[in-house]
């Protein structure tokens, strides 16, 4: 997120030049305001002593900068996000190794106030370290909706069977129903379809025939 406006109670304003958002809805802040004209003065200048002064003047800057991103207190200001650190980025790969050459506790120094400091090399492994935290919280969502769904399936399937062995049991019921219909329509002598046939021999007559499926052998005698 680029560029978000954030303000205090006191009405002071902050304006974090990116905010990257983390799982478990943690937050990276990436400041890119830090000042290297003190680099490009030592760059610039040929005489040892003036160097040596840019060089102070640079560890100065940057130090003023970690101070004063420390003290923006961004934990109050970011609309209650749970801020996870910020990257302080120094966009000149040089201007970077100098000052940690420099000064071995700088980097140190700026972690404890919760700022890293970060070149364009670093800065862009910080943010393949966020990519692959960001795969494995998707890896992880995912396997729980597997877990989720599949208990989803599971619990439809033994619904699903115990409502088959109903239908079985149904099943079964209304064969034996449909046996005993049968064995009254067509079975024996004394049935529908035997005095049926004692009719047709009086001379009773109907306009459709008995199908040959219900004439049983002692019917048909």
């Amino acid at each position: 997120f680029l560029q978000q406006n954030f303000s205090t109670d006191e009405g002071r304003r902050f304006q974090p030049d990116v905010m990257i958002k983390l799982p478990d809805d943690k937050w990276v802040i990436v400041d890119s305001k830090v000042s290297l004209k003190a680099y490009e003065d030592f760059i610039n200048e040929e005489e040892p002593k003036s160097k040596e002064k840019y060089l102070k003047n640079h560890l100065i800057s940057l130090k003023n900068h970690i101070k004063s991103l420390s003290e923006k207190k961004y934990q109050e200001v970011a609309s209650g996000k749970n801020l996870d650190f910020i990257l302080m980025f120094v966009p000149i790969e040089p201007a970077y190794l100098m000052a940690l050459q420099a000064d071995h506790s700088l980097f140190n120094e700026a972690y404890d106030r919760g700022i890293v400091m970060v070149s364009p090399t670093t800065l862009i492994a910080s943010l393949k370290i966020i990519q692959t935290t960001w795969k494995h919280e998707y890896q992880n969502r995912n396997a729980l909706e597997i877990a989720d769904r599949g208990k989803l399936l599971l619990e439809k399937f033994v619904g699903f069977a115990e409502d088959f062995e109903k239908i079985g049991v149904q099943i079964d019921r209304t064969s034996a129903t449909y046996s005993d219909a049968l064995k009254k329509l067509r079975d024996g002598r004394g049935s529908l379809v035997s005095q049926a046939k004692q009719l047709e021999q009086l001379g009773v007559r109907a306009t459709k025939k008995l199908s040959s499926n219900l004439i049983g052998d002692d019917d048909s005698e």
